[in-house]
């Protein structure tokens, strides 16, 4: 009894408390500008929020047909691939010395579109893969509704924050970002722990998934910055971005909009893939960084003897 106390407290309370910080949080890097950068750089944000928005959900929706997968996992797949990279973007973005400014542009006007978009094509979601006479259905304006709550209005408060008390919004991003990477952690964890029972065969069954689905994703938003000629910092936001996803949000839908922990284990252990391959891309774009860097310096150098 305790324990199903204790679950109710963490699907109804504690997670949209914290989703509400962490995307406070967001909103404390952002300034009007950064929407208007979409007009200064339309190709870099244009590529990114097309892998973004539109290919990422078409693969994952490819690859839940494909993959042997429950119905319930693969509604998670889709879950996962509607939500668009949070904090934990920008952070690794900023981890890997890629352009900060593009990443957190591309979450904030990822994060407006999706709150219209997140409610439809979960709608469709549900009636493909768990059939049209199923229990799950989604409200579809009350899910707008709590998406703005939980989105638009704590990016909103962010922003007034870094506006008005811009050295207090300067002092709490970083801050911010670290918890929003410990509670999907913790999260990740409180989902293992209550689905224990049945952990090791949903690995088994989204594992395969969520590699396929997240190296892809990266490679695609990777390689399609290069043909598109971004520079060596874009192209590290783009591959970040589209490959790291708001899995909090994912799993907050999951849990609370549609209360069915099966939904949730997708998106969890998506979370552990994205975080291992995350970390190998800082180390390898941070070196690449740091290689272009002493190359420039060095051609500098050069330059000015010959001078």
């Amino acid at each position: 009894m305790e324990s199903l106390a204790l679950v109710t407290l963490v699907n109804t309370v504690v997670i949209p408390v914290c989703l509400f910080l962490i995307m406070m949080g967001m909103g404390l890097t952002l300034i009007t500008n950064d929407f208007k950068r979409v007009l200064k750089y339309p190709k870099a944000v244009g590529i990114g929020l097309t892998n973004q928005l539109i290919l990422l959900p078409i693969i994952g929706f490819a690859l839940a047909n494909i993959m042997p997968l429950r119905p319930e996992y693969a509604v998670g797949v889709m879950l996962l691939v509607l939500c668009p990279g949070g904090t934990t973007s920008n952070l690794f973005t900023y981890l890997a010395k890629g352009d900060v400014a593009l990443s957190v542009t591309m979450t904030a006007i990822a994060s407006v579109i999706t709150v219209f978009t997140i409610p439809i094509v979960l709608s469709f979601s549900l009636i493909y893969f768990m059939g049209s006479g199923s229990e799950f259905e989604l409200p579809v304006v009350k899910t707008v509704l709590t998406l703005v709550v939980l989105t638009i209005v704590p990016i909103s408060i962010g922003m007034l924050i870094k506006r008005y008390a811009p050295k207090v919004a300067d002092r709490s991003q970083v801050y911010v970002s670290r918890f929003g990477v410990i509670f999907l952690t913790f999260l990740v964890l409180f989902l293992g722990y209550v689905q224990r029972d049945i952990i090791v065969d949903a690995f088994i069954a989204t594992g395969p998934v969520s590699v396929l689905l997240n190296v892809s994703t990266m490679a695609l938003g990777y390689y399609s910055s290069k043909w598109f000629g971004l520079n060596l910092a874009q192209r590290t936001s783009v591959t970040l971005e589209v490959g790291l996803q708001n899995s909090t949000l994912s799993i907050f839908m999951a849990l609370t909009l549609l209360s069915n922990y099966d939904m949730s284990m997708m998106p969890a252990i998506y979370t552990l893939v994205m975080f291992l391959t995350a970390g190998i891309l800082v180390r390898i774009f941070s070196a690449r960084h740091n290689k272009l860097r002493k190359s420039e310096i060095e051609s500098s150098v050069l330059a000015a003897r010959m001078l």
